[in-house]
Protein backbone atom coordinates (compact mmCIF):
# COMPACT_ATOMS: atom_id res chain seq x y z
CA UNK A 1 0.00 0.00 0.00
CA UNK A 2 1.36 3.52 -0.80
CA UNK A 3 1.96 5.98 1.63
CA UNK A 4 -0.31 8.04 0.08
CA UNK A 5 -3.04 5.48 0.30
CA UNK A 6 -2.09 5.24 3.93
CA UNK A 7 -2.70 8.25 4.57
CA UNK A 8 -6.18 8.84 3.04
CA UNK A 9 -7.11 5.40 4.86
CA UNK A 10 -5.83 7.26 7.98
CA UNK A 11 -7.39 10.53 7.40
CA UNK A 12 -10.88 8.89 6.34
CA UNK A 13 -10.52 6.83 9.84
CA UNK A 14 -10.25 10.21 11.69
CA UNK A 15 -12.52 11.41 10.17
CA UNK A 16 -15.30 9.12 10.79
CA UNK A 17 -14.24 8.85 14.61
CA UNK A 18 -14.98 12.80 15.20
CA UNK A 19 -18.42 12.16 12.94
CA UNK A 20 -18.94 9.31 15.53
CA UNK A 21 -18.27 11.09 18.57
CA UNK A 22 -20.72 14.36 17.26
CA UNK A 23 -23.82 11.22 16.37
CA UNK A 24 -22.96 9.78 20.21
CA UNK A 25 -23.70 13.16 21.75
CA UNK A 26 -20.11 13.57 23.27
CA UNK A 27 -19.51 16.91 21.85
CA UNK A 28 -23.33 18.00 20.10
CA UNK A 29 -25.29 20.49 21.87
CA UNK A 30 -27.93 20.15 24.26
CA UNK A 31 -31.12 19.97 22.44
CA UNK A 32 -34.26 22.09 22.88
CA UNK A 33 -31.77 24.90 24.03
CA UNK A 34 -33.66 27.52 22.06
CA UNK A 35 -36.95 26.40 23.41
CA UNK A 36 -35.29 26.94 27.21
CA UNK A 37 -34.08 30.17 26.35
CA UNK A 38 -37.49 31.30 24.81
CA UNK A 39 -39.31 29.97 27.53
CA UNK A 40 -37.24 31.58 30.11
CA UNK A 41 -37.23 34.84 28.39
CA UNK A 42 -41.01 34.26 28.39
CA UNK A 43 -40.87 33.58 32.05
CA UNK A 44 -38.78 36.55 32.92
CA UNK A 45 -41.31 39.18 30.91
CA UNK A 46 -44.24 37.81 32.97
CA UNK A 47 -42.58 37.72 35.84
CA UNK A 48 -42.15 41.39 34.98
CA UNK A 49 -45.54 41.83 35.11
CA UNK A 50 -46.29 40.18 38.18
CA UNK A 51 -44.18 42.29 40.32
CA UNK A 52 -45.97 45.56 39.37
CA UNK A 53 -49.21 43.54 40.01
CA UNK A 54 -48.89 41.92 43.16
CA UNK A 55 -47.56 44.49 45.71
CA UNK A 56 -45.23 43.44 48.32
CA UNK A 57 -45.12 43.59 51.93
CA UNK A 58 -42.11 45.40 52.01
CA UNK A 59 -38.95 47.01 49.90
CA UNK A 60 -36.79 43.62 50.77
CA UNK A 61 -39.97 41.59 49.07
CA UNK A 62 -39.91 43.02 46.23
CA UNK A 63 -36.56 42.73 45.71
CA UNK A 64 -36.63 39.00 46.76
CA UNK A 65 -39.36 38.36 44.35
CA UNK A 66 -37.88 40.49 41.35
CA UNK A 67 -34.78 38.14 41.99
CA UNK A 68 -36.56 35.09 41.77
CA UNK A 69 -39.14 35.84 39.07
CA UNK A 70 -37.01 37.91 36.36
CA UNK A 71 -32.82 37.91 37.06
CA UNK A 72 -33.18 34.50 37.83
CA UNK A 73 -34.85 32.64 34.35
CA UNK A 74 -32.19 34.77 32.93
CA UNK A 75 -29.39 33.54 34.40
CA UNK A 76 -30.48 30.40 33.65
CA UNK A 77 -30.89 31.24 30.09
CA UNK A 78 -27.73 32.21 29.74
CA UNK A 79 -26.68 28.90 31.46
CA UNK A 80 -28.73 27.23 29.17
CA UNK A 81 -26.57 28.72 26.30
CA UNK A 82 -23.37 27.60 27.30
CA UNK A 83 -24.89 24.07 27.04
CA UNK A 84 -24.40 22.11 30.60
CA UNK A 85 -26.45 19.66 31.04
CA UNK A 86 -27.45 20.17 34.47
CA UNK A 87 -28.99 23.41 33.48
CA UNK A 88 -32.10 21.63 31.85
CA UNK A 89 -32.47 20.10 35.90
CA UNK A 90 -31.93 23.19 37.54
CA UNK A 91 -34.49 24.59 34.69
CA UNK A 92 -37.15 21.52 35.24
CA UNK A 93 -36.81 22.78 39.44
CA UNK A 94 -37.47 26.22 38.57
CA UNK A 95 -40.48 25.10 37.04
CA UNK A 96 -41.92 22.71 38.58
CA UNK A 97 -41.59 25.75 41.74
CA UNK A 98 -42.93 28.09 39.50
CA UNK A 99 -46.04 25.83 38.51
CA UNK A 100 -46.53 25.29 42.41
CA UNK A 101 -46.56 28.95 43.17
CA UNK A 102 -49.26 29.07 39.70
CA UNK A 103 -51.18 26.53 41.15
CA UNK A 104 -51.83 27.69 44.92
CA UNK A 105 -52.37 31.48 43.12
CA UNK A 106 -55.06 30.32 40.81
CA UNK A 107 -56.34 28.06 43.86
CA UNK A 108 -56.69 31.47 45.94
CA UNK A 109 -58.12 33.73 43.41
CA UNK A 110 -61.02 31.27 42.36
CA UNK A 111 -61.08 30.43 46.36
CA UNK A 112 -62.25 34.08 46.53
CA UNK A 113 -59.58 35.23 48.57
CA UNK A 114 -57.68 37.29 45.96
CA UNK A 115 -59.08 39.98 42.92
CA UNK A 116 -60.31 38.42 39.73
CA UNK A 117 -58.94 40.26 36.73
CA UNK A 118 -55.28 40.67 35.38
CA UNK A 119 -53.11 38.63 37.89
CA UNK A 120 -55.52 35.46 37.30
CA UNK A 121 -54.35 35.81 33.59
CA UNK A 122 -50.96 36.34 34.49
CA UNK A 123 -51.14 33.80 36.69
CA UNK A 124 -52.89 31.11 34.17
CA UNK A 125 -50.13 31.80 30.77
CA UNK A 126 -47.41 31.55 33.71
CA UNK A 127 -48.16 27.78 35.03
CA UNK A 128 -49.03 26.75 31.42
CA UNK A 129 -45.11 28.30 30.29
CA UNK A 130 -43.57 26.57 33.57
CA UNK A 131 -45.01 23.70 32.79
CA UNK A 132 -43.84 23.70 29.52
CA UNK A 133 -40.45 24.43 30.72
CA UNK A 134 -40.57 20.92 33.01
CA UNK A 135 -41.53 19.26 30.02
CA UNK A 136 -38.99 20.32 27.81
CA UNK A 137 -36.19 20.71 30.58
CA UNK A 138 -37.07 17.37 31.42
CA UNK A 139 -36.78 15.95 28.14
CA UNK A 140 -33.68 18.44 27.52
CA UNK A 141 -31.76 16.43 30.54
CA UNK A 142 -33.04 12.74 29.88
CA UNK A 143 -31.80 13.20 26.28
CA UNK A 144 -28.22 14.23 27.27
CA UNK A 145 -27.98 12.07 30.17
CA UNK A 146 -29.02 8.74 28.20
CA UNK A 147 -27.34 9.69 24.96
CA UNK A 148 -24.03 10.64 26.15
CA UNK A 149 -23.08 6.39 26.83
CA UNK A 150 -20.12 5.88 24.82
CA UNK A 151 -20.61 4.08 21.60
CA UNK A 152 -20.39 0.34 21.19
CA UNK A 153 -17.36 -1.51 19.10
CA UNK A 154 -17.55 -1.08 15.66
CA UNK A 155 -18.28 -4.25 13.56
CA UNK A 156 -15.64 -5.94 12.17
CA UNK A 157 -13.56 -4.94 9.09
CA UNK A 158 -13.85 -7.38 5.93
CA UNK A 159 -10.96 -9.25 5.12
CA UNK A 160 -8.45 -7.51 2.90
CA UNK A 161 -8.01 -8.61 -0.72
CA UNK A 162 -4.23 -9.68 -0.33
CA UNK A 163 -5.19 -12.04 2.94
CA UNK A 164 -7.40 -14.15 0.71
CA UNK A 165 -5.74 -17.28 -0.66
CA UNK A 166 -5.69 -17.46 -4.57
CA UNK A 167 -4.02 -20.60 -6.57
Amino acid sequence: MSRERRWRAFSASCLSGCCALQRTGIITPMRYTWTLIGLLTGLSLIGATTTHLAPAATEAGRIGWMLYLIVTPIVLACLVRIGWTWTAMACVIYGTVGLALDLSTLASILGGQGEIGALLLVSAMSGVVNFSLVLFGGRAFLHESLGTVLPGSPPPSPPSPSSSSQP
